[in-house]
């Protein structure tokens, strides 16, 4: 009884520093942004509170809403974009000439910081020396677009870049994951004449099944909070066609110095990523979860 009783103090001393950072990094910042977001304050006076007003303008407040749908877009464009990694990380996990390389290939985009990205992107979408537009005029095309001023074409080229950097991240998850398939099946199944595509679709696709749940939800999470890229490239215009939650909570909180109202913002955007993390885990739940 005493060796189990010294066991669990060791254990609570091994884990108490990792309960300790997450404390003070997570839950009390989360916390005190649902306080703030009760105060009318300037990040700098005195706080004066004023209840759910905050909540209360924000459910008024058309840019909030304009940018939730923003960022509710790249989060639905984002998951779509897995689609397409799954793909690359199967015909890479196909042994195929030359798969070391590409994977290292894909993997550049997230060595690079997002402002590096974004000031990459911009010389791409330059309208007058842009390579884009250069290729363009190639084929023919004499006018061309404006992508990062056109209010109906900002927001669709700034989720090319976005969806280019995080490509190598998803791609080696699911080469792994890939990797990991036991060679016995795929080579019972090959024996049993099934096809590369019958293999990848009714095997390989179903044992990776938790790792592609996770990665629905990195995605999809990770897009609604996005930030910095966008941020360097568009500002959020123009006149907020751009913008999303988390820019305009920055705006908010740091250039109008309104920050019990960013702060209203920054909780809403993580109620909103706790729903739908919750609702991707009920669509994607197994059999097996559902036991638990």
């Amino acid at each position: 009884m005493k060796n189990v009783m010294s066991n669990k103090w060791v254990i609570t001393l091994y884990v108490l520093p990792a309960l300790l950072l997450i404390l003070i990094l997570i839950y009390i910042p989360i916390v005190l942004t649902g306080y703030y977001g009760l105060m009318d304050w300037d990040g700098i006076g005195a706080k004066t509170f004023i209840g759910l007003e905050n909540y209360i303008e924000l459910m008024k407040d058309k840019m909030f809403w304009t940018s939730t749908y923003h960022s509710v877009l790249l989060a639905v464009f984002s998951a779509i974009s897995l689609v397409a990694y799954l793909v690359i990380s199967l015909i890479l996990a196909s042994k195929i000439k030359g798969a070391g390389f590409l994977r290292k290939i894909y993997l550049i985009p997230m060595l690079l910081s997002s402002v590096a990205i974004a000031q990459l992107w911009l010389k791409i979408f330059d309208p007058t020396n842009g390579m884009l537009n250069k290729l363009l005029e190639m084929f023919g095309v004499e006018n061309t677009p404006i992508w990062l001023a056109d209010p109906n074409l900002v927001l669709y080229s700034i989720f090319i870049p976005i969806v280019w950097q995080y490509a190598g991240f998803y791609i080696i998850i699911y080469y792994a994951a890939l990797k990991g398939v036991p060679d016995e099946i795929i080579e019972a199944a090959k024996i049993d004449g099934a096809t590369p595509l019958q293999i990848a679709y009714k095997i390989k696709l179903p044992l990776i099944a938790p790792v592609i749940k996770v990665t629905i939800v990195l995605a999809i999470v990770g897009s609604l909070k996005y930030f910095d890229l966008i941020y360097v490239m568009t500002g959020g215009g123009p006149n907020g066609a751009s913008e999303v939650m988390a820019s305009y909570m920055y705006k908010e909180a740091f250039k109008t110095y309104n920050f019990g109202y960013g702060s209203a913002i920054g909780f809403a955007l993580l109620i909103i990523c706790l729903v739908m993390t919750w609702v991707i885990q009920k669509l994607t739940a197994s059999k097996e979860d559902a036991q638990y």
